[in-house]
């Protein structure tokens, strides 16, 4: 792809400023004004004028605007009923702070055809706050480096804290404790934390994923990261908030398939005996410079400065309001014909996890929540006093919150340093458009559409040219676009890069297919998602797409999701590109480049178990660039037809690539800068294997918040026991992006085992680290693995697409890679994140070769290869080319 598209984060544009002081002196200057019979006194008085410095006493004209976001909507209440012309809330440069949203119904919408425009001067300099200005700080006593301030008026809980733009890391840690579960929460090994200042102000952090050599695989499933408080700690007794307990461990499983719980969604307890992965929110953690703790009994923010940070000066911003506006009608009242332009939307919090309800995830942002969620919530169907409709869990809520809405139109605006999700077009919402803006450092899903609850779907509405990247910040699982039950739905030409989980989530309900029952009904049809620019993807969490469906999607393969169009590479997690998950009925994939996935590049079958006659769900798979190279079929109603194995994007018709993404008239917005640059966020999920007796391969997950500077690099510190540094190596991010691990060398294995934390590092300097590996002492490896199984080629016009099943016995190491031996005489080095985890996993491998002669025979040999060297091949049956 064109360099330009893959690293768009440059500069702001200079042409905006231009423009407006053009314009400027256009209404200025003599002989330009209009005259006044050309004026129109309606449009002229009808406007409304508000400046962060101006009075609501006054009357809001451009000479005496007002100042507040409520007072201009009083104002515009008096004007609409006699409205001849689009009515303009016109808001200076300059940020407008509120702890209550705006709030907006039928009252503030636009009169007699027209419309209600809220217009801000763009590029991020109109900004509406939900934040609080922390000021007066000091540095704190006998805590070098740690630094103290009073928490704002007003603010008594927040999950977020800015300094100069740039988030701050709620203070965390490896829990310090061994810990035991019980029916309340955890026997601790110790009282540790009984001894802290708050424990109650402590939070369990349980990241899932998939596994792979010694990574804990904790959560309630490989694409959730629960989140549960702690309640108490007494002594070596740890209390756990409830319900957020319960609804994490308890989750109801049908009596008659232990392991299955009735929702159908992950496993009914926290894996790994409910081991936590870190611990957050308690001034013990404070040890990293990004940090940041709020004791809210002493009314006290403290902060570690990051490098170059000085508060004295700093602009630092505590998130206090969960929501920033609100605009809500009825059914019959609906609020309409509004538009948002040019602002810029921040500084707002979700404090729901933070109390007794925690965040017991199911997937994409939803949880259990309720006394008796684990027993109840959305079970409606399977177990006795089960709510409905199925599956109706809580949706995380938008910081910009929209419902039974027509006619809103959102362009040219900014969604960032939220603490939810960004923007909510819920239930009832229509005949809307997103377009022209950018969605980034999100707590949780960017854009969510439409729900699960059974309420009046969300329809007809076009998401556009928007740029969604480096997101979910704090709730992992979250995805860039969320889509429930919706309707003629429309997600185009939008670049989703540099994403946690999921890039777009499509649809719900359809698990009832793990139990051989049907998927939910549901009244979605007519949705697209066409033409996107989806990259870097899935860089945390497992078991997830590109572009992910999940139930019903139609009534027909004529009003059922279209999926076209749309160019997906560069996935780290293990999932698939275009992911068709459970109940995912009469769905299109259709004319998509998709390259680079771990594991597969459309997928799965499912069996349709609305009749009894043993069909798979319909689903056409159309004339695709892949690599996956499925052979053409029509598999009991799964059509895969007229694709294309493509051994590089240089195979690909240039016309598919270019069309992808942004729009080339819209794609200043991908040159939007939405904060300050600063070092990357630290990588995760690091784990180790033995290289020999004196190394260790370590992986980990990259880096996806890079800081707005691109990630060159990584470092790996072995640590002794003790905590002092054993060994260092680095790597430049390509490799690491090519191969998936670094070698740690000149280790002694008798100063082991070594615990391994990792940086990563961008033209501002050096990440914090990551949380550490478990322990591991390197051991000499000599027993080889065994050899790859079900080889086979598929055929396409001048490549092939070689698959293998990773071998069950790796000897005593893992697989690094694998070697491809070509009847032609290339060897070509098999790496990757995919080569790491489909071992453990037990999932296929691919590669495409390329460079092939129509009518030759060729032979594939595939080897395993581990610390301890080359193990036996397996051979591919001999393939010619048509």
């Amino acid at each position: 792809m064109p360099a330009s598209r893959s690293a768009p984060r440059t500069a702001p544009r200079r042409a905006a400023p231009i423009l407006a002081l053009a314009a400027a002196l256009a209404l200025t200057s003599p002989g330009l004004m209009p005259s006044a019979a050309a004026r129109s006194p309606h449009a002229v008085t009808a406007d409304v004028h508000v400046s962060p410095t101006g009075d609501d006493a006054a009357d809001g004209t451009a000479t005496h605007p007002v100042r507040g976001l409520p007072r201009a909507r009083d104002l515009v209440r008096g004007r609409t009923a006699h409205q001849e012309a689009d009515l303009t809330v016109h808001l200076a440069a300059g940020t407008y702070r509120s702890d209550q949203p705006l709030d907006l119904d039928a009252r503030d919408s636009g009169g007699n055809g027209h419309r209600v425009i809220w217009q801000g001067a763009g590029n991020g300099a109109t900004v509406i706050s939900g934040g609080r200005k922390v000021e007066g700080w000091q540095p704190v006593s006998g805590r070098p480096g740690l630094w103290s301030a009073p928490a704002p008026q007003g603010i008594t809980a927040t999950r977020q804290l800015y300094v100069d733009g740039v988030r701050g890391q709620r203070a965390r840690g490896e829990v310090p404790v061994a810990l035991t579960p019980t029916a309340t929460g955890y026997t601790a090994s110790s009282d540790a934390l009984a001894h802290w200042r708050h424990p109650s102000d402590a939070e369990f952090v349980y990241t899932s994923g998939e596994a792979l050599w010694n990574v804990e695989r904790n959560g309630l499933g490989q694409w959730t990261e629960p989140r549960c408080p702690i309640a108490a700690a007494k002594g070596t007794a740890i209390t756990m908030a409830q319900p957020c307990w319960d609804n994490s461990t308890k989750r109801v499983e049908f009596p008659d398939r232990p392991g299955r719980t009735i929702g159908m969604v992950g496993p009914g307890k926290l894996t790994n005996g409910g081991k936590a992965s870190s611990i957050e929110n308690a001034y013990e953690l404070l040890d990293e410079p990004g940090e940041w703790y709020l004791d809210r009994s002493a009314h006290t923010v403290y902060y570690l400065p990051r490098p170059g940070e000085d508060l004295r000066s700093a602009d630092v911003e505590a998130a206090s309001a969960e929501r920033l506006l609100d605009g809500h009608g009825t059914a019959k009242a609906p609020l309409h014909d509004v538009a948002f332009q040019g602002l810029q939307f921040s500084y707002a919090t979700w404090l729901t996890p933070s109390g007794p309800e925690g965040f017991s995830e199911i997937q994409a942002g939803y949880t259990v929540t309720g006394a008796k969620g684990w027993a109840t919530q959305g079970l409606c169907g399977f177990t006795p006093g089960g709510t409905c409709p199925f599956a109706s869990w809580t949706k995380m809520p938008g910081n910009v919150s929209f419902s039974y809405a027509r006619r809103i139109d959102i362009s040219d605006s900014t969604f960032a340093h939220l603490g939810a999700a960004g923007l909510e077009l819920g239930a009832g919402t229509t005949d809307s458009t997103v377009s022209t803006s950018v969605f980034t450092d999100i707590s949780g899903n960017g854009l969510e559409i439409g729900g699960v609850d059974g309420r009046t779907p969300a329809s007809a509405i076009q998401v556009t040219n928007n740029h969604l990247y480096a997101l979910p910040r704090e709730f992992h699982g979250g995805v860039g676009i969320l889509n429930g039950y919706t309707q003629h739905n429309t997600i185009a030409h939008n670049q989703l890069d540099h994403l946690g989980y999921s890039a777009v989530s499509m649809g719900w309900g359809g698990w009832p297919d793990k139990i051989g029952s049907p998927a939910t009904p549901n009244p979605s049809h007519d949705n697209a998602v066409r033409n996107n620019l989806i990259f870097d993807y899935m860089q945390l969490l497992d078991d997830g797409g590109g572009i992910y469906t999940q139930g019903l999607t139609g009534t027909s393969m004529a009003d059922g999701e279209k999926v076209t169009g749309n160019v997906v590479h560069d996935q780290w997690g293990l999932g698939k590109s275009v992911y068709t998950d459970n109940g995912c009925t009469y769905e299109t994939v259709q004319g998509n480049v998709l390259y680079g996935a771990a594991y597969a590049n459309v997928g799965s079958r499912h069996t349709d178990y609305r009749d009894k006659l043993g069909n798979n769900d319909p689903t056409l798979i159309k004339d695709n660039w892949w690599e996956e190279g499925a052979a053409d079929g029509n598999s009991k109603g799964l059509v895969t037809t007229g694709n294309h194995i493509m051994a590089s994007p240089a195979d690909v018709p240039a016309d598919l690539l270019a069309n992808a993404g942004i729009e080339p008239a819209r794609r200043s917005v991908l040159d939007r800068v939405t904060q300050a640059t600063s070092v990357p966020e630290a990588p995760a999920r690091v784990g180790t294997s033995t290289a020999g007796v004196d190394a260790l391969f370590v992986t980990f997950n990259p880096s996806y918040v890079d800081g707005g500077s691109p990630v060159t690099g990584y470092t790996a510190h072995a640590l002794r026991a003790d905590g002092t540094q054993a060994a260092t190596a680095s790597v430049p991010a390509a490799d690491f992006r090519r191969q998936a691990y670094v070698r740690l060398g000149q280790l002694r294995a008798s100063e082991g085992p070594f615990r391994v934390t990792v940086t990563a590092r961008n033209a501002h300097g050096e990440s914090a680290p990551s949380l550490a590996s478990a322990p591991l002492t390197p051991t000499g490896a000599v027993a080889l693995p065994g050899a790859p199984t079900g080889a086979k080629v598929r055929t396409g016009s001048r490549a092939v697409t070689v698959a293998w099943t990773p071998p069950v016995d790796t000897g005593d190491a893992k697989v690094i890679g694998y070697r491809i031996t070509v009847s032609d005489g290339r060897v070509i080095e098999v790496t990757g994140r995919d080569v790491l985890v489909t071992q453990p996993s037990a999932k296929g491998m691919f590669r495409v070769v390329g460079g092939l002669e129509p009518g030759v025979a060729y032979r594939f040999t595939i080897v395993a290869v581990t610390a301890a060297g080359v193990g036996p091949g397996v051979s591919a049956p001999t393939s010619s080319l048509p």
